[in-house]
């Protein structure tokens, strides 16, 4: 008899959120006006104000329909739980990272202007012949399922997620690269009319991130469509972005346009910008501080109190072996 052994950040169903709970403090908030919150409430220290509202509404958008808004919500795969409490969808929201749009983390509402239909994603590089695909298109074909993840941020902040897409590991067979690929390239978007921050001459923009083919085809690495039960808003990442939630946050690129397979590795964005303090690998590791903080622990948005962090954000188990003799190799910052 073949007996299943659920991993060590699992839990059952009955430890998570009920999707009924949240979907009606959503609806109670939303019947009661409160559709958005200003910006200056944004951070962890209000959590309880967002709880007091009952409020899991995400920001208002600019109302551009999402095309495939009907696909949502889908079915839970309940091999990926986290041992703790998703966050608050308004928290997650409106606590973004977006350089994109500004240095704060208050830009859900300027990340609004970003057009995500049309959209299109190009395959290209080592590959058996280049491609670009409409981006409903690709969310309409592949397999998608929603999975809770966890979210570790460089700067110390963290969060639980539940995000619906596809494992990236589809995405590399629709784009069949060839025996000699080594890495995948990924790029977002450049329109510098738009996004304020890409005027900023002394950012490499666009954002690049890279990852190895062998990560890309874990069955972690997993490509976003959507969030909280419905398709992903323009400051979480829209219409695509990527979940590797066993590294730092920062390599987990939004609204990618582009996937390159090269035998190069890529450079990424903040590796070009200060490479002393963001490598290539950017694997969660407690005991490897950043150059100017420690990474022993993080703050949970909404949390009272800050806690442990995990080897590999708590994935030690599924991605250890990607990084065995790699001596010499900083895979962790």
């Amino acid at each position: 008899m073949q007996i299943h052994k659920k991993p060590r950040w699992a839990l059952s169903e009955n430890d998570v959120t009920p999707e009924t709970v949240f979907r009606g403090r959503r609806a109670l908030l939303k019947a009661a006006g409160y559709g958005v919150l200003g910006a200056g409430l944004a951070g962890p220290a209000h959590a309880g104000f967002f709880d007091n509202l009952l409020g899991n509404s995400g920001p208002t958008s600019d109302g551009e329909v999402d095309p495939t808004a009907d696909l949502y919500p889908v079915g839970r795969n309940d091999d990926y739980q986290v041992m703790r409490p998703i966050t608050d969808e308004k928290l997650a929201t409106t606590y973004n990272n977006f350089y994109e749009f500004g240095s704060n983390k208050s830009i859900y509402q300027a990340a609004q202007k970003l057009p995500i239909r049309p959209w299109t994603v190009t395959f290209d590089g080592m590959v058996e012949a280049e491609k670009t695909v409409d981006i409903d298109t690709l969310i309409r074909e592949m397999p998608l399922e929603e999975r809770v993840y966890r979210h570790r941020c460089v700067e110390t902040w963290s969060m639980v997620v539940p995000w619906t897409g596809f494992q990236m590991s589809e995405l590399v067979k629709l784009a069949k690269p060839t025996s000699d690929a080594r890495y995948v390239r990924m790029e977002t978007f450049m329109e510098p009319d738009i996004a304020p921050g890409q005027r900023q001459s002394w950012y490499p923009w666009p954002y690049v991130e890279g990852v190895t083919v062998e990560e890309a085809m874990n069955p972690l690495a997993f490509m976003v469509t959507g969030i909280y039960g419905k398709p992903i808003e323009e400051q979480n990442g829209a219409p695509l972005r990527i979940a590797l939630p066993w590294k730092y946050g920062f390599k987990s690129i939004k609204s990618i346009v582009r996937f390159t397979f090269t035998d190069e590795r890529p450079v990424s964005f903040w590796e070009q910008l200060i490479p002393n303090e963001y490598g290539f690998w950017a694997n969660v590791n407690p005991e490897v501080a950043h150059p100017r903080w420690s990474q022993a622990m993080e703050e949970p948005l909404g949390g009272n109190a800050r806690i442990p962090t995990l080897l590999y954000n708590g994935y030690e188990e599924e991605v250890a072996s990607l990084y065995q003799n790699k001596e010499g190799e900083k895979l962790y910052y």
